[in-house]
């Protein structure tokens, strides 16, 4: 509804005409309402997604030495190719003494750092309120990518956070860079305050907002779905990714031994049914989640997981649904190999 009557009104944000101006009015107002949904005291810069957030925040900031996690999304690894690599442990966590011993052995002045706060395969929550400590205890900028948890959980203590719309309900094609202050970053001119150039998006800002102060109450919904799917998959013979880590609700990886990836996805979405392997962005490609290797899984184990994720739609009958598929498509690759 809210991109529907933007597109009615549009205008330029940029005009100086009274259209301009009153599309400039409601960019603004838009931000403030973003800024209070996510109760977040920095500046917001208006994006086409996650992904180019990242790229601002990865080349942008003068940083001399950049750190990423092992398990980060692929904008982030493709971008930060030359990043010193931070190792997870079989959890996909990163840990403390591991970031502050490549912190230690750095020696650069300003190092940034990129850890997400909930992986995009595996829904693994990394213990942001921990590492951002030691990261500016070394002179450095925290950066954290969270298009999975924004609007879903607190925003992490960050200094750079990136938010992508659809993730949270709202519009495709429309995101924002959360700065704690501007001066973090180089200026190039153009739109948002020289921070972005081009056009700003108002029917996509105006329903990011929207969705934002939408209600959340499905999240809470989602996780007894999730645990409810957990014991039956685990009850199925099938194995719960990161099942000792602490997950977002709204994410799981789950494996089946002896069924690869490929073939789970073609039945399930015959079933009517959709999901992917490993991440969304980049399921078709089908090539071993990079994420799942990180945790130490071997390239045919993790051959073998699907992502499913569960969303404000998501109820108790699909999750039955579900497990029944899983359970006919186990039942029917052991009876090949019994």
């Amino acid at each position: 509804m809210a991109v529907t009557q933007a597109f009615e009104q549009w205008a330029n944000p940029s005009s100086p005409h009274g259209p301009g101006r009153a599309a400039r009015a409601a960019l603004d107002d838009a931000r403030n309402r973003i800024r209070e949904a996510l109760n977040w005291t920095g500046e917001i810069i208006f994006t086409g997604g996650a992904t180019e957030a990242i790229a601002i925040t990865l080349t942008r900031t003068g940083a001399d030495a950049i750190l990423v996690s092992s398990v980060e999304h692929d904008a982030v690894l493709r971008t930060a190719d030359r990043a010193v690599v931070l190792p997870v442990d079989a959890n996909g966590i990163v840990a403390a003494h591991v970031l502050e011993s490549r912190l230690g052995a750095l020696g650069a002045r300003r190092p940034l750092v990129a850890i997400q706060s909930a992986n995009n395969e595996t829904g693994v929550l990394q213990a942001i309120e921990t590492l951002a400590p030691l990261v500016r205890r070394a002179g450095g900028l925290i950066f954290v990518d969270a298009a999975q948890s924004a609007g879903k959980q607190a925003l992490p203590d960050a200094d750079l956070i990136s938010i992508s719309a659809h993730k949270f309900g709202g519009p495709p094609g429309v995101g924002a860079l959360l700065v704690r202050d501007l001066g973090m970053l180089t200026a190039v001119g153009g739109q948002e305050q020289g921070y972005r150039p081009g056009t700003e998006n108002l029917p996509g800002v105006l329903g990011m907002a929207a969705a934002l102060e939408a209600s959340r109450t499905w999240v809470d919904r989602a996780a007894d779905l999730r645990a409810h799917l957990d014991g039956a998959i685990e009850a199925s013979g099938g194995q719960i990714v990161a099942k000792a880590a602490t997950r977002t609700p709204t994410i799981a990886s789950y494996r089946m031994p002896g069924v690869t990836s490929a073939a789970q996805l073609i039945q399930f979405d015959m079933a009517g049914i959709a999901v992917s392997a490993g991440s969304a962005c980049s399921s078709g490609s089908l090539r071993p989640s990079h994420v799942l290797t990180a945790m130490g899984w071997s390239e045919s184990e993790a051959a073998e997981v699907i992502r499913v994720s569960f969303g404000p739609d998501t109820g108790r009958a699909d999750i039955y649904r579900f497990i029944e598929v899983w359970q006919r498509i186990s039942a029917g690759a052991a009876g090949r190999t019994g």
